[in-house]
């Protein structure tokens, strides 16, 4: 109880935003290295950037492989916490604990999980290009979940969705930049091609949030899970660790580069600061308050 007082207090005591979004556009791109810029063109990226707050240098968890990573990105926690330490991890034993009071069978609380509990009407989406995302969600917190089969086909699948209405929480997962990595590998002209694709299919993506007429209302998070070496992940060098990490969108500080160390799992935690939401005691994320205008009178 007293720890839950703390976090309660401590969370509260945040300033808060001197602008408030009405939706959270969270895109992943699976196996994209923070080294990779500026070697890629990525115009759309650099452009997000240049109209927020950004580092190239936020680090993954260890070790740098994609599910412990993205269990931590929404997770707001390293894998010590979540039971997810690896690619090959037990649903039996992730579900085993009782994490935040709730009770066993279910996964460690995520960002959809605490949206869901605070704002039970939320429109949350979660289209997924990876398959073994699915492992890392509860399908009773999310309004719509969609394995899509390709990049293209998830770009796609986004458009649809902003065009029927914004979601309050979007995640798009983009997968085939990890793909080049492993069959063609990291620093290669293949792999910076792959990342050019991700760039433009990001582009697609802000073009219909203006076409919908909400991207002035909507704060977009670009991040990744890893990065890489050779053709492959999982150790702890800093092509292997590093991430870009940008946020953008109504009260993100405009062209500033983030210096203060940003985990994976603070994505999470800054979701909940943007969304209002109270963080579980359980995670040990923090909110990139510094990417944010804030107002301290409030």
């Amino acid at each position: 109880m007293k720890k839950l007082l703390f976090v309660l207090l401590t969370f509260c005591a945040l300033p808060l935003l001197a602008q408030k979004p009405k939706y959270v556009l969270l895109i992943g791109i699976d196996g994209l290295g923070g080294y990779a810029f500026p070697k890629a063109e990525t115009p759309n990226i650099d452009e997000l950037a240049k109209n927020g707050a950004s580092t190239y240098t936020a680090k993954c968890v260890m070790p740098s492989s994609s599910s412990q990573n993205w269990a931590s990105m929404i997770m707001g926690a390293p894998p010590k916490y979540t039971n997810i330490p690896r690619n090959g991890f037990s649903i039996k034993k992730a579900t085993g604990t009782a994490y935040c009071g709730r009770p066993k069978g279910r996964l460690f609380p995520s960002i959809y999980t605490i949206l869901r509990e605070q704002k039970p009407t939320s429109k949350i989406v979660v289209l997924h290009h990876w398959g073994d995302y699915d492992r890392l969600v509860e399908d009773k917190d999310l309004t719509i979940r969609k394995h899509t089969k390709t990049e293209d086909s998830t770009a796609i699948a986004a458009v649809d969705v902003i065009k029927n209405g914004m979601p309050d929480l979007l995640f798009l997962h983009f997968d085939h930049v990890d793909h080049a990595g492993h069959s063609i590998g990291h620093n290669t002209d293949g792999y910076y091609k792959a990342v050019a694709k991700a760039d433009s299919l990001v582009g697609v993506v802000i073009a219909a949030l203006k076409t919908a007429g909400v991207y002035d209302d909507t704060v977009i998070i670009l991040t990744a899970d890893h990065g890489g070496k050779g053709k492959g992940h999982g150790g702890p060098s800093l092509v292997e660790r590093n991430i870009p990490w940008i946020i953008s969108g109504p009260g993100v500080n405009k062209n500033v580069s983030l210096i203060n160390e940003i985990n994976t799992y603070d994505t999470a935690a800054t979701i909940a600061y943007v969304m209002g939401l109270t963080q579980p005691e359980c995670w040990k994320g923090k909110p990139v308050t510094g990417a944010f205008k804030l107002n301290m009178k409030n």
